[in-house]
């Protein structure tokens, strides 16, 4: 299993491409720059199994819909943060407009199941509230390592203080997530890519 980080957007949010042997890739949190994210997905000559997002801030999806009416393909969402993703409050001016719609039949609801698969990308869903209230982290074991879009970063963790943030949600989910193993690799939605243990030892958030 193949990840690949590309930052996006005025706030260099990280985008991933997830895929597997037969190319086939899920794109996790689509942020900005539609077209150089097609750039990539061609480079590796990628197809997409699937969209998939950790949270709906305008800065992790307004490149979706654009990318969705060039690659098709089922969306992933909780619905906590289905609800608010495309209402014009969810804007970052000047920098990220209010995220385009992309046109599907239905969007497929996070928190219907802990187990996920797109064509054969295997991964868990782990409901992680408090940076917003539909936030989750994708967990890819055959890969061994976790997607934790603005919930935890490297030394820090996501802020709470923008509309449904919540700062004893958010402790909860950081105190789940310091159940995993020490070895799986974090790459979270802005900064560097870090481990469990590496965050269990020396994020002041996760002490």
């Amino acid at each position: 299993m193949e990840i690949e980080t590309i930052p996006t957007g005025a706030f260099q949010e990280n985008c991933y491409l997830v895929w597997n042997t037969a190319k086939q890739a899920a794109v996790i949190d689509p942020g900005a720059d539609a077209e150089i994210i097609q750039q990539v997905l061609n480079r590796y000559g990628l197809t997409v199994a699937g969209y998939i997002l950790t949270h709906t801030h305008a800065d992790h999806i307004n490149a979706l819909a654009d990318l969705h009416k060039k690659f098709p393909a089922p969306v992933a969402v909780h619905s906590d943060d289905l609800a608010w993703a495309f209402e014009p409050y969810n804007q970052i001016p000047p920098y990220y407009p209010v995220p385009a719609k992309p046109q599907v039949d239905d969007f497929l609801r996070l928190e219907s199941g802990n187990d996920w698969e797109f064509i054969d990308l295997y991964f868990q869903c782990i409901e992680t509230p408090g940076h917003t209230p539909g936030s989750c982290c994708l967990l890819f074991p055959e890969g061994n390592f976790l997607l934790t879009g603005d919930t935890l970063f490297k030394g820090s963790c996501g802020r709470t203080d923008l509309p449904g943030g919540d700062s004893r949600k958010l402790k909860a989910s950081l105190n789940r997530l310091k159940q995993l193993p020490d070895e799986i690799r974090v790459f979270p939605g802005h900064g560097p890519d870090t481990t469990i243990g590496i965050e269990r030892l020396t994020n002041f958030y996760m002490q």
